[in-house]
């Protein structure tokens, strides 16, 4: 009889497939796989967000019509006929006329423009800026952190209207880059603190850690794994601001320090509307309401967004 000491175990094993072998750790493997991200996740709740829906129809349709006015209106927003200053809607004329006789539907519609690029042009200024800056500040810390933190301090102490005044009033340039230079200025300081109190956050986690202890650079380590997972709250504020801008630039457009003609701008049309308030409401009444449409659609945007990015809000 032989010895069961000496029995060896087969080659082949136990009858079917060993425990995390190739079929049992497919499936594993298949749902890691199809796993959702972050964003893709934050796309399928906005897909079914309405008010996301909605703000976002109207802002395509208000970038359509930024870069082909032409397409619903085809006249010249600068063509005036003092004959019918003032004068109510007409046929071809939906809108009336302004004090100077020109068609108010035409400028409202070339107005969009000017709106939507100051409005993401600042907005774009300001994200860049104020990332870099704050991403710096919280990633290295040390006296970059506290010289950074002293600026936006100093920057947060400025009044935005009246630095507008002050600074915007020697400009003599009818172009929408003095506007946009003064709201990247100001602006940036927020975006930077909301930067760099989310890559602080974020350079805390184990992720980071265990890239840190496997010798990743401080460039790599910014790029691939903290700027990935710490961009998220300045997309958020940086979408609501762009509505915030467009406000900004109507506002000191209306004081005469924004936007000069012959721009064509809704903040020029509301304030050379606002003495005839009373006898032509319709010169105010439809910059005014596109003004007020445009930025609540952005603020809804920025709103929905800022819903589905929010872990804490699921």
């Amino acid at each position: 009889m032989p010895d069961p000491q000496n029995r060896r175990p087969s080659p082949a094993g136990p009858a079917g497939p060993v425990a995390g072998g190739p079929a049992a750790g497919g499936a594993v493997v298949g749902s890691v796989g199809r796993a959702s991200s972050l964003w893709s996740d934050a796309w399928r709740d906005l897909r079914r967000n309405p008010v996301f829906v909605v703000s976002g129809l109207v802002i395509v349709f208000l970038v359509i019509i930024s870069i082909w006015p032409s397409l619903i209106a085809g006249g010249n927003p600068l063509s005036c006929d003092l004959a019918y200053a003032q004068d109510g809607s007409r046929p071809g004329h939906p809108f009336g006329f302004n004090g100077q006789g020109c068609d108010v539907y035409t400028r409202t519609v070339h107005g969009a423009r000017t709106s939507v690029v100051v409005g993401v042009l600042a907005s774009l200024g300001v994200a860049v800026a104020g990332s870099v800056l704050g991403g710096l500040a919280g990633f290295y810390g040390g006296a970059w952190d506290g010289v950074l933190s002293r600026i936006t301090d100093i920057f947060f102490g400025i009044p935005v209207v009246l630095g507008g005044l002050v600074l915007l009033s020697v400009v003599t340039s009818t172009t929408v880059w003095p506007v946009i230079g003064f709201m990247v200025l100001l602006g940036w300081p927020q975006i930077s603190r909301i930067a760099r109190g989310s890559v602080i956050t974020v350079k805390q986690n184990d992720y980071v850690q265990a890239a840190r202890a496997l010798g990743a650079s401080s460039a790599r380590m910014m790029l691939r794994h903290v700027l990935p997972n710490a961009v998220a709250p300045v997309i958020v504020v940086a979408t609501i601001a762009l509505g915030t801008f467009i406000a900004l630039e109507a506002t000191l457009s209306y004081l005469g320090v924004g936007l000069k003609p012959p721009t064509v701008s809704w903040g020029i049309d509301i304030s050379d509307a606002s003495p005839y308030i009373r006898n032509a409401p319709h010169m105010l009444l439809w910059p005014a309401g596109a003004l007020a449409v445009t930025v609540l659609a952005f603020i809804m945007l920025g709103d929905a967004v800022r819903d589905a990015l929010d872990p804490k809000l699921r």
